[in-house]
């Protein structure tokens, strides 16, 4: 018995050996055959690095399939990531494709602007370039580029829409906070993009203390199935200071919401709570509360926006990879 263990023992071994080595060798071959894929790490709407909202950008994405993305999209887990693609129209410098962790967005503002500050950096477009059209699922998205040591970045917002109003005293149970926190203005739902809903709180602190999960989100929409974004906000000196919940996107909470800045722009001026004259600057501070300071700058063209309304802000780079797939 102890002889016939032993040979068993020391052929189980060698054949543990050999699937080991087999393996191996499989393994490499899959590397050697896996395609590599480059991308940067930037951080979008500050001027300092681990700040603002991350975008993970893939220069070239022009073999990968919309699976793969979103599996990426995933993987990096952060707020957006977004591929560069050949565009499909003669008037865009580059198609955009931007996913969320969950799903693929239309249209979403720090990755507009990550990705512009990107093909530039990457020298997929000329250095020197201030003006440029980025092609989205919303369609074309007109980019300015302001010069200087750190570039000051721009996007025109999409047309506008406007949707349903909502329940003030449902707004602030959603939010875990009193109506007496919320400014006597009616929670409208608008959309350039991504549907959000803008609830006007009446100062920081209220900003600062409201959370959305999706047990809130649901309570709010009250059996609406479209996916939308929770926008909290209070009027300041210098514009507004902000937070953006998205738990139906994979988001608990979003660092900087270019895409929600235009309609947030468009509601306080409807409001009455900035200044609607053409011309118009202010700024939105977003993500401060989670530790990513985020400073959105908006400009008004023409009154009330009839012209546009730009966003903006800065990037820095932060990192660079390969990925092999």
């Amino acid at each position: 018995m102890t002889a016939a263990f032993g040979v068993w023992h020391t052929s189980l071994r060698w054949a543990v050996e050999v699937s080991h080595v087999v393996r191996c060798e499989n393994r490499e071959k899959t590397m050697s055959n896996a395609r590599a894929y480059r991308y940067r790490v930037v951080d979008v709407f500050t001027d300092q690095p681990l700040a603002g909202n991350a975008l993970a950008v893939f220069p070239d994405a022009s073999r990968m399939d919309d699976a793969t993305m979103q599996k990426i999209a995933r993987e990096m887990n952060l707020s957006e990531t977004s591929f560069v693609v050949p565009s499909t129209r003669a008037d865009c410098a580059a198609g955009v494709r931007i996913f969320t962790p969950g799903k693929e967005m239309a249209f979403a503002g720090h990755p507009t602007i990550g990705t512009g500050f990107v093909l530039l950096a990457e020298g997929i477009l000329p250095a020197n370039s201030e003006h440029f059209v980025l092609e989205e699922k919303v369609g074309p998205v007109p980019i300015r580029v302001d010069k200087g040591p750190c570039p000051l970045i721009w996007l025109r917002t999409p047309p506008i829409s406007e949707g349903r109003t909502f329940d003030r005293t449902i707004c602030a149970q959603a939010l875990g906070l009193d109506s007496r926190d919320l400014l006597d203005i009616t929670p409208r739902l608008l959309s350039a993009g991504n549907p959000t809903v803008f609830v006007a709180l009446k100062d920081t602190d209220a900003v600062d203390r409201a959370w959305l999960d999706s047990h809130g989100c649901a309570v709010l929409k009250g059996g609406v199935h479209e996916p939308m974004c929770v926008f909290v906000f209070a009027p300041t000196t210098c514009g507004a200071y902000s937070r953006m919940f998205a738990p139906e996107y994979g988001i608990s909470e979003d660092p900087a919401t270019g895409s929600s800045t235009g309609p947030l722009a468009a509601f306080m001026m409807r409001y009455g709570l900035i200044s609607g004259a053409a011309g118009t600057r202010f700024v939105s501070e977003q993500g401060t509360k989670m530790g990513r300071r985020s400073i959105l700058h908006v400009h008004i063209h023409g009154e009330q926006g009839q012209h546009g309304i730009d966003v903006g802000g800065n990037v820095v780079p932060v990192a660079e990879a390969t990925m092999k797939l």
